[in-house]
């Protein structure tokens, strides 16, 4: 025969795993709510990471439309990369005036050229080098090699994008006497990128944590893509952001040298 007190102990024990049942469903909720917001973007810890003293940059495109660079820089802005072109054929139209007023206003420029998957190595060269011209005393040239359209479902062939690629870095380096580096998420670097190209500086896109699991040294970290300043009038009302883990002292190493100083340099 069950007395009362059993009655009470088994009533209080039922309680007991009803509430920590109820608690358990409580914690699940908050995991599953944090990370649909981290997942989504719409929360972020990647900043606590960042130490205050890292040097902060953008890289942008005509989609921020009108750029006022002075604003840009009051927040902190160190450095740009700019939308230069893009394949064989196309020019960004804010390139020049991107260009022109980020330089006037003290921030620190670099070009970058998207490369496409359907265009010969030579014919982008040739763009990217007529576009941008002389880089002398600018951040060294930058490829972007990520997927578009279709590709990330189909992915060209290993092998003739490693060739076309390193045949566009060799080409570029030959023109500004510096190693350009690559740009590249995840995806295109574990299919094309690791084991290969070691030697030239890899600016790493990784937005939801630090990229400490890619096994190589790398130069940047774009570290967020719904980053928002004041400055800039274009339909995309996000603006990348990026960090250089170095110095500044360290970042003079990512300067295209002046072509005679290079000439010479390569002569002795």
């Amino acid at each position: 025969m069950i007395t009362k007190k059993k009655w009470i102990a088994i009533d209080k024990s039922k309680k007991k795993r009803s509430l920590i049942f109820l608690l358990q469903i409580a914690i699940a909720i908050c995991f599953l709510l944090f990370l649909s917001l981290v997942l989504s973007k719409k929360l972020s810890f990647k900043s606590f990471l960042i130490s205050n003293d890292k040097l902060q940059g953008i890289d942008v495109s005509h989609y921020q439309g009108e750029i006022h660079w002075e604003t840009i820089k009051e927040q902190g802005i160190a450095f740009a990369f700019i939308k230069a072109t893009e394949g064989s054929s196309h020019v960004d139209r804010k390139f020049d005036e991107n260009w022109k007023q980020a330089k006037e206003a003290g921030i620190l420029v670099g070009a970058y050229h998207f490369f496409s998957f359907d265009s010969p190595a030579k014919t982008q060269a040739r763009l990217f080098i007529k576009t941008v011209k002389d880089l002398s005393g600018s951040l060294i040239p930058v490829i972007d090699i990520e997927y578009y359209g279709k590709k990330e479902k189909n992915p060209p062939n290993q092998k003739t994008v490693r060739k076309q690629l390193k045949q566009l870095l060799q080409i570029l380096e030959e023109e500004y006497g510096i190693k350009p580096m690559i740009y590249t998420t995840y995806k295109v670097y574990h299919r094309y990128i690791e084991g290969e190209f070691e030697e030239y500086p890899l600016w790493i896109r990784n937005v939801y944590y630090p990229p400490i699991d890619i096994k190589r040294q790398w130069a940047f970290w774009q570290y967020s893509d719904t980053g928002i300043l004041d400055g800039y009038e274009g339909k995309e009302k996000y603006i990348d952001k990026n960090v250089f883990y170095g110095t500044k002292e360290q970042l003079m190493d990512y300067i295209v040298p002046n072509k005679e100083t290079a000439k010479k340099e390569k002569s002795v």
